[in-house]
């Protein structure tokens, strides 16, 4: 049977997309690490069908393939660093393997890309009053609404996904993007999106995606002649000046800001 769109009276509520959201680095300006001096947000905007039909499945699988079981939280941190869970690999061509299965299921998973990456060591001192998560959101956000906006789905609601982090930093997390949406955007206009909050545990297929792909990103931006096959997967997902016939192209300061 065709399930029909949520509605209110005989019209629709909800777009066709969802968003999840990750981060990479530290938004704090105390102290720059001057190895990572970046923070990067990363909007992963799925297409709710194939998210329901190809995404979870699939990440599913690998899961039962490799741990037996689905409770298993990918962070891109502890498989790097083969903590916790991801200590099972032997040897260097075990952990190859999997990492080769997961930028699989990354490059099968057909997500848009809208990312923003603040290089904090070069901000001006004017730019430094400014919090870096906000101006990164600000800057993700207006991208996520040319978006729908090109997929004329700009007058219905879309989630935008984010994984929490504490109560004050929540707070002020929602205050910010609630004051972005009620106008203070480069289109002075209300913008159609909502926000929830996910705690850790919550096992999200999404999130977990959004994990994998901000660090990938910030390393790219401080050295884009470096070898980088996870980012080299995700050049095809940028949103991009030319649409679909155009991916892996024209995404630089498109759907892949950085600032200053």
């Amino acid at each position: 049977m065709k399930q029909v769109p949520p509605t209110i009276g005989k019209e629709r509520r909800f777009s066709d997309f969802v968003v999840y959201v990750d981060e990479s680095g530290d938004h704090g300006m105390a102290n720059i690490d001057p190895h990572y001096p970046v923070f990067v947000l990363a909007f992963c905007i799925f297409y709710k069908g194939h998210y329901l039909s190809s995404v979870v499945p699939a990440l599913q699988q690998l899961k039962f393939d490799y741990f037996g079981h689905d409770l298993v939280i990918l962070h891109e941190h502890e498989i790097r660093k083969e903590k916790g869970d991801f200590r099972l690999f032997k040897n260097r061509a075990d952990k190859q393997a999997f990492m080769g299965r997961l930028s699989t299921l990354i490059d099968n998973s057909n997500f848009i890309l809208a990312s923003c990456v603040i290089e904090k060591n070069r901000l001006s001192s004017r730019d430094e009053q400014d919090n870096p998560y906000h101006l990164a959101l600000r800057h993700c956000l207006e991208t996520l609404f040319d978006f729908v906006k090109e997929k004329k789905q700009e007058d219905l609601v879309t989630h935008v996904i984010v994984e929490k982090r504490g109560a004050k930093e929540d707070d002020e997390l929602e205050l910010e993007f609630r004051r972005i949406c009620d106008g203070d955007n480069k289109y002075q206009r209300d913008l159609p999106f909502s926000i929830r909050m996910a705690a850790k545990a919550s096992n999200s297929a999404g999130l977990q995606l959004a994990d994998l792909v901000a660090r990938p990103i910030g390393r790219h931006v401080l050295n884009p002649e470096q070898p980088n096959q996870a980012f080299d997967v995700l050049r095809r997902k940028f949103y991009c000046e030319g649409g679909r016939q155009a991916v892996g192209n024209g995404y630089d300061q498109w759907g892949l800001k950085h600032f200053p």
